[in-house]
């Protein structure tokens, strides 16, 4: 008899607020199988007319290390970035207000996906950041969302050089709304959830809806994006030697192409 298939996405859902927990702890890192339970979690949820608001958390010691590097491989970055971009759309056309509550550090895809949400609260021992480029490679969704949140050059700084910066930092660049110590992250996105689901619904949708006008651009914007990272990103020498050095634990060479 076949075993059932491991659980990495738990939701749980109490006057109105939806709590999605991603659980492959301790690091969080976001493979395929994870991926796929997260779409399909948040398409549910998205049909929902009882959730009035959603926390995005995670258990673990990081909220997420990002997307499996064994993923990006050519035999399954093909379906991989394709499905991460889907999740990531997922969260920012979620009808109704969306908070990431990152407990821990947030790296590359994982930070991608606090990009996604609408509010959130990070605790202040937590670092995030976009280290692709140290891996010869890119971060296509923080590339879009980035900017209009932080502004270009400060956008630029963090996935030209792909380092972490601090709780206090991400703060100040308008990452998150708040810092806070590690025990109370999970009570301000709850508390603040629950304020939000007090509110009416339908002027919940149509502020978020009127919100997105100014972020609307990114979204025809991911055909070319995704196609940059598949295309022109994957068959250059330096992705695959990123990599290989990342899996083999040593320092790339670069060849510049």
């Amino acid at each position: 008899m076949a075993s059932e298939p491991e659980q990495f996405i738990t939701v749980d859902i109490q006057e109105g607020v939806a709590r999605l927990t991603v659980s492959r702890p301790p690091l969080n890192v976001l493979h395929i199988a994870l991926l796929r339970q997260l779409e399909d979690a948040l398409t549910d949820l998205s049909a929902n007319t009882a959730v009035r608001a959603l926390i995005l958390r995670a258990e673990g010691k990081l909220f997420s290390a990002g997307v499996d590097v064994a993923d990006h491989t050519p035999d399954r970055v093909g379906e991989m970035i394709p499905l991460f971009d889907h999740v990531c759309r997922l969260l920012v056309e979620f009808p109704v207000p969306t908070i990431a509550a990152v407990h821990g550090h947030a790296l590359g895809g994982g930070c991608e996906l606090v990009l996604c949400c609408d509010l959130a609260v990070i605790a202040d021992t937590a670092h995030i950041g976009q280290p692709e480029i140290q891996l010869g490679a890119m971060a296509p969704i923080a590339a879009l969302r980035l900017p209009q949140l932080v502004g270009y050059r400060a956008a630029a700084d963090l996935l030209f050089r792909g380092t972490r910066i601090d709780a206090a930092e991400s703060y100040r660049l308008g990452i998150v709304n708040a810092a806070v110590p590690p025990d109370e992250v999970d009570e301000w996105a709850q508390h603040k959830a629950c304020d939000l689901a007090a509110l009416s619904r339908a002027a919940l949708m149509l502020n978020k809806q009127a919100l997105r006008r100014s972020f609307d651009g990114w979204a025809a914007s991911l055909p070319a994006i995704e196609q940059l990272y598949l295309h022109d990103l994957m068959s250059t020498e330096d992705a695959h030697e990123g990599l290989a050095a990342f899996m083999e634990k040593r320092s790339p060479v670069w060849k510049h192409r």
